[in-house]
């Protein structure tokens, strides 16, 4: 955006590949390791060495894709510096000063499905819900932004909003679709409710009745009348799938339930088959607490997907817990991927089956401050479930805009050793153009070739073209970053 001012970030402070320990609010922060905290000082140096070589200022070099390529390298030089060489961006040197070599591999070249967003309605009838005094999201550093800035008291919670969110995902990333998914809370205080989702999805409705934004819609089977909203869900809104979370209910994650418990989650998964859904998105992993901590592993997935082979389970966060080192497979690991993996061998559902693993947020974490652990990651998922089974997911808006985890998605790659000693597969140009996009169109019945012939010439389409020839990228998150501000997120329910 050479030439005129950024809204956000004029002085070029700000890095377009976010580290920091931003979450989604469902896990308290963890400080960076030392060597990416160094990295992050290396990555400001260089850009500020890049832009004056390339005659550019800072702000108009970051928001290039040298200067994803700058940042990318940096987490390279740490990463390698620290023994952390399992998997690494896979970027020669001069990317960070030639555009068409970073372009070669950040620049976007195929279908990108986000099957995981979150944005909350600013003005739903869950502010009315509220103590006087609660002032949620209010600590969170986007909650300074200008669309936020006037006298109305909670008006700070636009910065949260649909207007955002769809800038963040549509215009400041190569995201062409997007699932619109719910966090977990009671049905009173949902922070966006599925009629107010179905209006952010009429904002980014396409032409010809495409719909870059699908929803969700959120099922508590464990509570009062939990099963009740899927009738109407169904009968009002043209959902694509259920979202629950087993380690949620009424009386804390104690309470929560297995997909196989003949309580809850039977009667569940058999309605949403009779409703003519059968397509299950199950927070699994990233635990509330320790207590209940068994309802956040895997163990009864594939107890699950055996008892309903005509069910598709979604299992997003692929299990993933940030206190759980990711290392080679451990049929005794009871927490993390590995319980997935465990799951599915156990209960006979080969790769390829009706289980798809969902990388939001776990991609992220791993992304910025362990290499070694995300080829892990990935080379487990894959193999257990199957490269059609892994499905791109963000957890965005808590971690702004998505663009800079699917650059480093695309830059990624797992190290030869790791590969082949643990048949983990090459991560291909082909390989991860399935998992950004390809992958979830199976369960989602989308037709790509049509949808992107209309997305190309819909509102979106025209408006990020013009959009392109003056970016200007917030560069931000909007997830909490300390202990302080996680502990007023996770009061947002009152």
């Amino acid at each position: 955006m050479a030439g005129s001012v950024s809204e956000f970030d004029p002085d070029g402070t700000r890095l377009p590949v976010k580290i920091d320990t931003a979450t989604n609010g469902e896990f308290a922060p963890i400080a960076l390791p030392p060597h990416v905290a160094k990295a992050v000082a290396e990555a400001q140096r260089a850009a500020g060495d890049n832009a004056r070589r390339l005659g550019l200022g800072r702000r108009a070099f970051l928001t290039t894709s040298c200067g994803a390529a700058t940042a990318l390298l940096a987490l390279n030089r740490a990463h390698a510096a620290a023994g952390r060489t399992g998997g690494y961006y896979d970027l020669p040197a001069d990317a960070a000063l030639d555009t068409q070599v970073a372009d070669a591999t950040l620049a976007k070249r195929e279908f990108v499905f986000d099957v995981q967003g979150h944005h909350v309605n600013p003005t739903g009838a869950w502010i009315g819900k509220l103590p006087p005094d609660r002032r949620p999201l209010q600590g969170l550093p986007n909650a300074t932004c200008r669309e936020g800035s006037d006298a109305e008291v909670l008006g700070y919670l636009r910065c949260f909003g649909a207007d955002r969110f769809l800038k963040d995902v549509f215009l400041d990333s190569d995201t062409d679709m997007m699932v619109l998914s719910f966090v977990p809370a009671p049905y009173d205080r949902q922070p966006l409710t599925i009629e107010e989702a179905a209006a952010t999805r009429a904002l980014a409705k396409a032409l010809d009745g495409t719909d870059r934004l699908l929803l969700h819609c959120p099922v508590n089977p464990n509570a009062p009348d939990g099963l009740a909203p899927m009738d109407r869900a169904v009968a009002e809104f043209k959902i694509s799938a259920w979202k629950t979370y087993t380690q949620y209910g009424p009386a804390g994650p104690a309470s929560g339930f297995f997909l196989d418990d003949p309580t809850h989650g039977i009667p569940f998964i058999e309605k949403a088959r009779a409703l003519g859904v059968p397509m299950i998105a199950i927070h699994k992993g990233i635990p509330f607490s320790k207590q209940g901590y068994e309802f956040s592993t895997c163990v009864d997935v594939g107890r699950a997907a055996k008892l309903f082979p005509d069910v598709t389970f979604l299992i997003y966060h692929a299990g993933y817990d940030p206190d759980v080192e990711e290392k080679a497979y451990d049929p005794a690991s009871t927490g993390g991927i590995d319980t997935l993996v465990k799951s599915l061998a156990d209960n006979g559902i080969a790769p390829g089956s009706n289980v798809y693993a969902e990388l939001g947020s776990t991609w992220r974490f791993l992304m910025l401050r362990d290499p070694t652990q995300a080829a892990h990651a990935l080379g487990k998922l894959i193999k257990a479930c199957g490269p059609d089974r892994v499905l791109w997911g963000t957890d965005s808006v808590w971690y702004g805009s998505p663009q800079d985890q699917i650059q480093a998605f695309r830059a990624f790659q797992i190290a030869p050793e790791l590969r082949e000693r643990h048949g983990y597969p090459e991560l291909t140009p082909a390989l991860k153009a399935r998992i950004l996009g390809r992958n979830a169109m199976t369960p989602y019945g989308i037709a790509e070739p049509r949808f992107l012939k209309r997305a190309d010439a819909d509102p979106i389409g025209r408006i990020r073209r013009a959009y392109d020839q003056s970016p200007d990228p917030a560069f931000e998150t909007y997830g909490p970053r300390n202990r302080r501000e996680f502990l007023a997120f996770k009061r947002l329910h009152g």
